[in-house]
């Protein structure tokens, strides 16, 4: 085994999404190889049996074993700084199995308002009816999430920074109010990845991210993971051995390359963000830019100190509400409307009617989710592009 399959501690980050993970095979392959197995023989019934035990180390079926699923899980683990990554099939997923590995029934959830909608509707809708409760606070607010833990809380959930507000809580602190009363902090941390925040190092018990986010970074492929230690994360991995919500080794194979460029492309993608805001902010059809690289953002101190850079989403709220909002979305000729995000083509969309469509007027107020906000996710077109088309539908607004 040569040196450069072995993750090393001095290794950087941008090492790690280089080389860590991958085991060679008697092939002596340079890429990472794919296995599109659904399952795998053995030279005897005594050696299939010890694997199947788990008295020796092996693969068994690709629902729960496969080298390329096991790449990706080892590269992303390496680093968000994890001991352990298990990959699902989805974000929603890697969700889902968190809370069916951690919770059981009569636990509460203490999560932020400022939540993806489906995310808000896993909560409510499904883990409500196994009797696990959910709680909503405004995200910023420590004292809130304190006073709304009880005996029964389990898991404090956030997004940081939210969607699509790029709302900010301070990691540390509220890792530090979970831990007092004996309770787990997960934070979604797919908008900025480890390239830009390390949720881990911060406090935080498990990560949870939609690999079909940045980490993919091309929109070609759905998929999650759930990255921590390796007591809780050996219970989400029996939830997806169990209960089947694995990632393909197609999907992993893709994910384990948008890794290697993930640092290079989040700098891109903030460079490019960063100035779009700032036009953004003197747009006189502009009421307000939603992101926390603007000196402007109330969490703008905190966000420069806990991330190592501010992301690619940007709230946009326009005057004249739903009928403005919509007009600037149709007036685009480049920029893709649709409610994807993490792509390397800036994408846009109308919240309140789409990723957030589901949720009652009353969620959306809480969530500050108004019919003129947009949400753009810059991509890496050059600038002067986006700006443009952008232009065409805000300025026609004045």
């Amino acid at each position: 085994m040569q040196q450069d399959q072995i993750p090393a501690p001095e290794w950087e980050l941008e090492t790690l999404a280089i080389r860590a993970g991958h085991q060679r095979t008697h092939e002596q392959e340079h890429g990472e190889p794919i296995f599109p197995t659904s399952s795998f023989v053995y030279g005897s019934a005594a050696e299939a049996a010890a694997k199947f035990s788990g008295e020796e180390p092996g693969n068994i079926y690709s629902r729960f074993t496969n080298p390329t699923v096991r790449t990706f899980e080892q590269r992303l683990a390496a680093m968000e700084g994890g001991e352990r990554c298990v990959a699902t099939s989805s974000g929603m997923a890697a969700i889902m199995a968190t809370a069916l590995a951690l919770l059981s029934s009569g636990d509460e959830i203490v999560a932020s308002r400022s939540l993806f909608g489906s995310t808000v509707s896993l909560f409510d809708k499904y883990l409500g009816k196994f009797g696990i409760t959910t709680r909503y606070v405004e995200l910023s607010n420590l004292e809130a999430w304190e006073a709304a833990i009880g005996p029964a809380t389990k898991l404090l959930f956030a997004e940081t920074p939210s969607n699509p507000l790029s709302e900010v809580v301070d990691i540390s602190a509220l890792a530090e109010i979970a831990h007092r009363h004996e309770a787990l902090l997960a934070i979604d941390n797919c908008f900025l990845t480890p390239a830009l925040q390390k949720p881990l190092a911060l406090g935080a018990d498990l990560v949870i991210h939609s690999a079909t986010k940045y980490l993919d970074g091309q929109g070609r492929a759905i998929g999650g993971a759930v990255v921590g230690r390796d007591k809780e994360l050996e219970e989400v991995f029996g939830v997806v051995r169990t209960c089947g919500p694995c990632l393909s080794p197609f999907n992993a194979w893709l994910f384990t390359k948008g890794l290697e460029t993930l640092n290079l492309r989040m700098r891109a993608h903030c460079a490019n963000a960063g100035i779009l805001a700032e036009w953004l902010e003197g747009h006189p059809a502009v009421a307000r830019v939603h992101y926390s690289g603007l000196a402007s953002h109330p969490q703008h101190e905190l966000a420069s100190r806990q991330q190592q850079g501010f992301g690619a989403v940007v709230g946009i709220e326009v005057k004249g509400g739903r009928e403005a909002a919509w007009s600037v979305i149709d007036a685009t000729r480049m920029v893709s409307i649709t409610g994807n995000l993490g792509d390397v083509k800036t994408t846009i969309t109308h919240p309140a009617t789409t990723t957030h469509g589901r949720l009652s007027d009353d969620q959306k107020t809480a969530a500050g989710i108004g019919e003129g906000l947009i949400r753009l996710a810059v991509g890496l077109e050059a600038l002067e592009d986006i700006r443009d088309d952008l232009a065409r539908g805000l300025d026609a607004l004045v």
